[in-house]
């Protein structure tokens, strides 16, 4: 976290927030504004050095935070290492950062909204990727901008105090209700708004928006009470569920109950249940003590996590054929060991449903999702992977229905497709995978 007065408070750390922010360390983080960050690593190192935000004092005061990942990092990276510029970090953030600056360097110290916007543009032309950044520019005001794509979510919300308004942006709606915002909207592809410091706010699409706004953020990775676009998290896995029901009549499967892998599948799998006319029983209990498997850092973590998090209710499952809906399968970790739980607590078949379709490709653009070689579905069919995970089936949403779902919006498939969005992204995906196995070795 950063916050703001008459110089920057900077605070980092490893660890959960409530960690790394005691009472003590927030008396110091003085300010009426500032901006924060939780970060697990897609690009760069793990050390704190990487956390977020990044700040600057020269030529003028900045601080950054970002949600995503640039694809030409290297390209960046080389060209400030050509101008002389010493780079402290190994995140992309850093990059956006100075792109914004010696845009910024231009007209400074004039800085009316219509010269931020310039650099807003200059620097989305430089930046190539996806992200959603919030910037604290000292004395000068507030900046919120998206690339063009819009791939990351970035909202706004609006309260009235006792001495005007205040504003906050966040990457989700549930942020501004626990806070007493009002969501105003969300920020659009290639837009950027700045609040300047006597708090009028300033907007502007800068580049030419070509919208591929990442679905996944509706399958897993928002919050379900979190409001995207003008649709309800919860509200589309309502719909998914839905849509999956036609795809599991045709597999002549006739489970006696369907359950959900807690929490993110809970609206998938009561909506297949009610279409399907089976009943609906939470058949797995969740340690909210544990930590999220998805992103942990090696695979005995996650295994670890996995055996913590998970425990069946036996009753529950006992002499039934089970159906049980997760929002994915991506390493297969988890989904083999729910089957193995439930089997020992005496299911007598179970049928693993997949709410998004087969996840063959690592996303790019911001969400971790491993090498392609470790995805579960990475040259396999459903009967392949029932087999690798010990069920008797595997049911996966079609991509083609989920497109089919999105069709009136232009939306990133490429986790499942394969297809990119953003120029670049193929060449880009190469230096991944070998970062990756580089920090696996490590």
């Amino acid at each position: 976290i950063a916050t703001l007065d008459k110089s920057f408070h900077l605070k980092k750390g490893l660890g959960l927030v409530g960690q790394v922010l005691d009472a003590a360390t927030v008396k110091t983080l003085a300010g009426p504004c500032g901006i924060g960050h939780v970060r697990y690593a897609t690009q760069g190192s793990r050390d704190v050095l990487d956390a977020q935000p990044y700040a600057i004092n020269y030529p003028f005061g900045l601080a950054m935070v970002h949600n995503g990942n640039v694809i030409n990092f290297k390209d960046l990276r080389r060209r400030f290492t050509e101008k002389r510029r010493l780079l402290e970090t190994s995140t992309d953030l850093e990059l956006i950062v100075y792109s914004l600056t010696a845009a910024l360097e231009k007209t400074w110290p004039r800085l009316a909204p219509e010269d931020v916007f310039a650099a807003v543009s200059q620097t989305q032309r430089e930046v190539i990727g996806a992200y959603s950044t919030l910037t604290l520019l000292a004395n000068r005001g507030f900046l919120a901008f998206a690339d063009p794509f819009g791939v990351r979510p970035l909202v706004m919300g609006e309260k009235q105090t006792s001495k005007g308004p205040a504003y906050a942006f966040a990457s989700e709606t549930a942020c501004l209700d626990c806070l007493g915002y009002k969501t105003v909207r969300d920020l659009q592809p290639g837009e950027a708004i700045f609040v300047d410091s006597d708090f009028k706010v300033h907007s502007k699409v800068c580049h030419p928006p070509r919208r591929a706004f990442c679905v996944f953020e509706y399958i897993y990775f928002a919050r379900e009470d979190s409001v995207l676009h003008g649709k309800l998290v919860a509200g589309e896995r309502v719909r998914m569920g839905r849509r999956l029901a036609q795809t599991f009549r045709n597999t002549g499967l006739k489970p006696d109950l369907v359950i959900d892998v807690p929490s993110s599948a809970y609206f998938f799998a009561s909506a297949l249940a009610e279409e399907l006319g089976v009943p609906y029983r939470r058949g797995l209990a969740k340690n909210p003590h544990a930590g999220r498997s998805f992103i942990a850092s090696t695979q005995e973590q996650r295994e670890l996590i996995v055996r913590q998090k998970l425990n069946p209710i036996r009753d529950v499952v006992k002499g039934k054929k089970v159906a049980v809906v997760d929002d994915s399968i991506v390493r297969g970790t988890t989904s083999k060991h729910i089957v193995k739980l439930l089997r020992e607590s005496g299911a007598t078949a179970v049928y693993f449903v997949s709410a998004s379709p087969p996840v063959r490709h690592p996303c790019i653009y911001g969400i971790d999702m491993s090498l392609q070689r470790e995805m579960v579905a990475s040259g396999a069919d459903a009967q392949a992977i029932a087999k690798a995970i010990g069920a008797d089936a595997v049911v996966y949403q079609t991509l083609e229905d989920l497109k089919d779902l999105y069709k009136d919006e232009s939306s990133c498939f490429a986790c499942f497709s394969g297809e990119y969005p953003i120029e670049g992204s193929k060449d880009f995906l190469g230096d991944v995978e070998r970062e990756r196995e580089w920090s696996k070795q490590e």
